[in-house]
This record gives C-alpha cells, structure tokens and sequence, in this order.
C-alpha cells in the first residue's frame, strides 16, 4: 500500500518547489531548485494521474453498486471500470518505482572511459567496438558525444579513448556499464580460426557541476607541456597539453588533444571534476548501510559483467542472467537498450523489494 502522507508530502514539496523558482532566487539557488523540479515533476504527474484514475474509478463503483443505474449504463460502467482498474494498477506501479530512493547523478552528463584490457590488439580493437556502440546509443537517445583524449591501437580501435556525454538522464541509462567487458571472436590476423579471448574495461562518471564540486585553485599543480603524437613525435612545438594534479586526492589527468592549451585545460577540468565527484559519492556510499546499491552487482571495475561472443551471435549480462542472440544489434547500438533497460528494471525489483513497496 502507498501511504497517502508520503504522496501529500511530495506534491507540497513540489509546490513549494514551484512558488520558490516563481519568486526570482539567485543563480545557484535556481540550478539547485530546477535539479530538484526536474527530479520530482515525474513522480507527482504519476501522483496526480493516479488520483485522477482513483477518483474516476470510485465513481463508476458508485455507479454500479446504485439500484437507479439502467442496464446500459451499468454495461458501460462495467467495461469502464475493468479499464480503469487496469490503469490504476498500472499507475500505482509507476509511483512504487518514482518513491524508491534517487541516486542524485542520474540525471547528470557523464565521462565515458574506454579502456582495452587483455588481448593486446584485439582488445584495442574490442575497446573501439564498444565505443562505437556507446556512441551510436547515444546518437539514438539524442545525446550528444565529445571526445575528449584518446590513445588509438596500431591495429586500429583504442588503448583507451575518453568523452563527455551529455543530454537527459544519461547516467540513469549508463551507469551500469561499468566494469569489464568481454569478448571471444575469431580475430582477422589469426589463420587457424581459433577463438580468442580478450577485454576492455568502461567506466561511466557522473559529471559534476560547480554545485557539485568545490575545487580550492590552490589545491591545484597544472603542468604544460607539448603534445606528442605516435612514435613520440611533436604535434606542434607549444606547450598546449596540459596536466592538472588533485594534491588532496591525488587524481591526475592529461589532455593534450587541442592545439589550445586552453581548451586543454577546460576538458582537464572538466574530468577532474568527474573524478573527484566519484571519489566523493564512493566515499558517501561506503558510509550509508548496504541496503542500496548503486550498481548492480558490486560494481567493483575487475568483475566481468558481459560477454560477447561473435561466434555464437550472442551477449550474455552476468549480473542479471539476461543471454540475447542478437550481438550485431547490440554492438551496432541499435538494441543495446534492451540490455540496459533489463539491467534497470532488475535493479529497480531489487530496490522495491528492500524498500517494502
């Protein structure tokens, strides 16, 4: 059962919400309080919409249980109340859902990390499979996707290839995909036809917003220095790469794929936000009591969470059980949905399910 005080309480809070952004705050106050609206608007339209499925059903109950309705009239209430018992149920479920507890990065950007592990030149390889499918996602979701470093294979794909992805709810869908990713195929260069197996490793941040994050600029060591290209040669002959060092945390990045050094340093600022953002919520999260989980399985970056196999056409979630024989689908982009929205209605029956709703 829904309690009828947590619902009354949301829809106050949401008007409230609504009167405060109405009223002029300042700057930061109005990004806070549209990140909160945009949060809880979903949640209270499901509200109102199943108050209004309730109240129309209650009356067509009235309507049949009356001795005065005609027969006809209690016909049509009839079919009109199986309907409305339908769409009540329906609602009721999709308020469960927008009660459970939020993870406050779902609605933010990410950077993506796309690392090849295992597998020398077939991992590289797979690593810009993966990429490529993340990007074609993306595309599909109406995404938008920024490289912001990359490291290419000598056989072609990636040593590790980094971008933003920005858009709505891009972490909510790709949070997930962390972990290691496995291939087994038959690699182009190898003449026997054996299988090989190899790696690649995806990680997704949430990035952070100046609210997020509070960066002490003098916390900060930044380092230039020209950028170099394969074989070691120089790209240009300024010192446009930049390096920027965390001394607190100690997280370093590099980017030196601009000719501006400082457009360098705007995407190095922008993946260290991201970075120190993740050390702040893992830090949060390993305080909080194990009851929520913040990605399915233990989300630890060494655990295999996918395979997928060329020969066999298929890809298999080990987290979820889930096995699909549609890997050119998956991997061109075009039903890497299905694995991701399986992975979330998991996650969201599990939660249900602690949360006693």
């Amino acid at each position: 059962m829904l309690a009828p005080e947590k619902l009354h309480s949301l829809l106050s809070r949401f008007d409230q919400i609504e009167a405060e952004l109405a009223s002029g705050p300042e700057p930061t106050v109005f990004v806070k309080l549209s990140r909160d609206y945009a949060e809880l608007e979903p949640i209270v339209r499901s509200i109102r919409e199943l108050q209004k499925a309730e109240a129309e059903l209650a009356d067509t109950e009235a309507m049949l249980n009356d001795r005065d309705t005609d027969a006809e009239m209690r016909e049509l209430a009839q079919m009109e109340r199986g309907e409305l018992v339908e769409k009540v149920e329906e609602l009721t479920q999709a308020v469960r859902i927008g009660l459970l507890p939020r993870d406050k990065a779902d609605s933010h950007d990410v950077i993506l990390e796309v690392r090849a592990g295992t597998g020398g030149d077939e991992a590289a390889l797979f690593a810009g499979d993966l990429f490529r499918m993340y990007q074609r996602f993306a595309d599909n979701s109406g995404w938008k996707v920024e490289v912001l470093s990359a490291s290419e294979g000598e056989m072609g794909g990636f040593k590790e290839i980094t971008a933003a992805v920005t858009g709505q709810e891009v972490f909510s869908k790709l949070k997930f995909e962390s972990g290691v990713h496995r291939v087994q195929r038959v690699p182009e260069t190898e003449s026997g036809g054996r299988i090989h197996t190899s790696a690649a490793t995806v990680a997704v941040l949430p990035q952070a917003e100046e609210v997020d994050v509070d960066i002490n600029p003098s916390d900060l060591r930044i380092d230039t220095f020209r950028a170099s290209g394969a074989g070691g040669q120089h790209v240009n002959t300024t010192d446009s790469a930049v390096r920027i060092t965390h001394m607190p945390t100690g997280i370093v990045v590099a980017v030196q794929d601009e000719r501006s050094q400082h457009k360098n340093k705007d995407r190095a600022m922008k993946l260290l936000r991201a970075k120190i953002f993740e050390v702040e919520r893992e830090r949060a999260a390993n305080e909080r009591t194990e009851a929520r989980r913040l990605q399915v399985g233990s989300g630890d970056r060494s655990e295999r969470i996918r395979t997928y196999n060329f020969p066999q056409g298929r890809v298999t979630d080990h987290r979820i059980g889930l096995t699909l024989y549609k890997l050119d689908q998956i991997i061109s982009g075009e039903a890497t949905g299905e694995v991701i929205d399986a992975l979330i209605m998991d996650h969201q029956a599990n939660l249900l399910a602690a949360e006693g709703l």
